[in-house]
Formats: structure tokens, C-alpha cells, sequence
């Protein structure tokens, strides 16, 4: 009997021991808890707006219209889901070839390596984009009669430039966390949705929100390619969306040129270049 209570006595002594290790884990990553949080606000927040954008359009929808408005803000939500994914594991596709030293050491500038890796994300998604749309619009048989497609992708080219820009920022993440910076990176992704009306108009978001649309090149993508799809509009109409896509672009590709060097840096100084975890 008393070596059985000693043994339930040891057995419940590891279960605290494992419950406590947890604990010391997440207050050790902290930061990267209160981050995935913010991920789970965001995507419940989508949702929920998406109902927000229904009531404000006083609950008479045009089934065809509203759907064609979903579809396009899916297909640029995939679209940008995939540059980010490409540009985001950079470092950790290398990791795990294990060719990580070799292609930071390679002869070429860290400039020549990401614009590589952009334009080879920007090709890949728009042929995924193209297909993903026709397959839907197959599906739900939907009409579009006044689509301007020759406009919608002058904006879809121009918001590219931002996106990789913006990517190459999320790039840096798994250098400064081998552990949990690819995550991280889907988190910014994810933040983006939420503030540039991919399912909902941004004039439904609360003011706070609007303001941090108004620098997000999402925002200018959806309008314009909305724009150009549901109305008919041409590029000249469309210089509203363009002009500010142009902007974001000239900024975000020397920043984020910057941010991954500067965390090359310290990646290198750290012993984090070829960690794992």
C-alpha cells in the first residue's frame, strides 16, 4: 500500500513538473503568445465583419455581385498568401535543403536574391490566381459582363511591387527566430486581412482600423481590381488606386531591403543563421 502512494505521489510530482515546463515555455516566448493572439482576433474579426459589410449594404444583396466581391477577395487573398509564403521561407527552405551557407555566401547581392525570389512569387501567383478564379467563377457560373480583366491586372502588377516589399520585411522573421519566425510572418499576413476589406468594405472597420488601411496595399488592390471587374474600369479611372500602390511600393522595397539586411546582421552575430530551433 505505501508503495503504491509513493508511486502516485512520484507520478503526480511529474505531472506538475510537465504543466510547470509548459508554463515556463510560454512565459519564456511571451511575445510570440501575445502575436498568435493577435492572429486569432484578426481571423474571428473577419468573420465577424463580413456580417458588418452585409448589414451596411441594408441586407439587399445582389447574389452575383456580392459573391464575384467574395471571389475577389479570396483569389487576392490567396495571391498574397502565396508571395508571402515564398518570401517568408526563404531562409527556412534553405535550412532545411541545408544549403543555407552556400546561399548566403553565394556571389550575389542580398538585392539580386530577394527580387529574384519576388519575381518568381509574383509569376507563381499569378498563374494560381488566374486558375483559382476561372475555377470559381466556373463553378457559381458567375456573370461579368462589364470585367475590365486588362485593368484589373495593371493593378494587380502595380500592388505586386508592394507585396514583396512587404514580404521581404516577414522574410527577416525566421532569421531573428529560427523557432517560431515563419509563423510569425502568416501573423502579419493574417493582420492585413483584417484591415484591408478582402471579404467587407473597409468603411464598416472602426476608425482605428480605417487608418492603418489607408497604408496597406491590399486596400488599393481590392478597390482597383473590384473596380475594374464589377464596373468596367479602366486604368485611368483607376489612378485613385494605382498612385498610392506606386507610393507604397517605392517605400517598402528599399525598407524592406533594409530590415532583412539588418537582420542578416544579426542573425550572423547571433549563431542564428543555421539554427533550427
Amino acid at each position: 500500500m505505501r508503495g503504491a502512494s509513493v508511486g502516485l505521489r512520484s507520478e503526480l510530482i511529474g505531472l506538475g513538473g510537465i504543466v510547470e515546463r509548459n508554463a515556463y515555455l510560454v512565459k519564456r516566448y511571451v511575445w510570440w503568445e501575445v502575436a498568435f493572439f493577435l492572429w486569432t482576433v484578426a481571423n474571428t474579426l473577419t468573420i465577424v465583419f463580413i456580417a458588418e459589410g452585409v448589414e451596411a449594404s441594408g441586407g439587399q444583396l445582389d447574389v452575383n455581385r456580392q459573391t464575384t466581391v467574395l471571389l475577389i477577395g479570396a483569389v487576392i487573398w490567396a495571391y498574397l498568401g502565396i508571395i508571402f509564403e515564398i518570401l517568408t521561407e526563404t531562409v527556412a527552405w534553405e535550412r532545411w535543403e541545408g544549403t543555407i551557407e552556400y546561399t548566403f555566401m553565394a556571389p550575389l547581392s542580398r538585392t539580386v536574391h530577394l527580387l529574384g525570389m519576388g519575381i518568381f512569387a509574383v509569376a507563381y501567383g499569378v498563374v494560381r490566381a488566374g486558375l483559382l478564379f476561372a475555377a470559381i467563377a466556373w463553378f457559381f457560373n458567375l456573370e461579368m459582363p462589364s470585367a475590365n480583366f486588362a485593368g484589373a491586372l495593371v493593378v494587380l502588377a502595380v500592388a505586386s511591387v508592394s507585396f514583396v516589399g512587404i514580404g521581404m520585411m516577414t522574410a527577416v522573421l525566421p532569421l531573428i527566430s529560427p523557432e517560431k519566425g515563419t509563423q510569425l510572418g502568416f501573423i502579419a499576413q493574417g493582420l492585413l486581412l483584417v484591415v484591408s476589406g478582402i471579404y467587407y468594405s473597409v468603411d464598416v472597420l472602426p476608425r482605428p482600423m480605417q487608418l492603418v488601411a489607408v497604408i496597406s496595399p491590399a486596400t488599393y488592390a481590392l478597390e482597383g481590381i473590384r473596380d475594374a471587374i464589377l464596373e468596367g474600369a479602366g486604368v485611368g479611372s483607376l489612378w485613385g488606386e494605382i498612385w498610392p500602390l506606386i507610393l507604397i511600393g517605392v517605400i517598402s522595397i528599399p525598407l524592406g531591403l533594409a530590415v532583412f539586411r539588418r537582420g542578416e546582421r544579426y542573425a550572423k552575430q547571433h549563431g542564428k543563421l543555421k539554427r533550427s530551433g
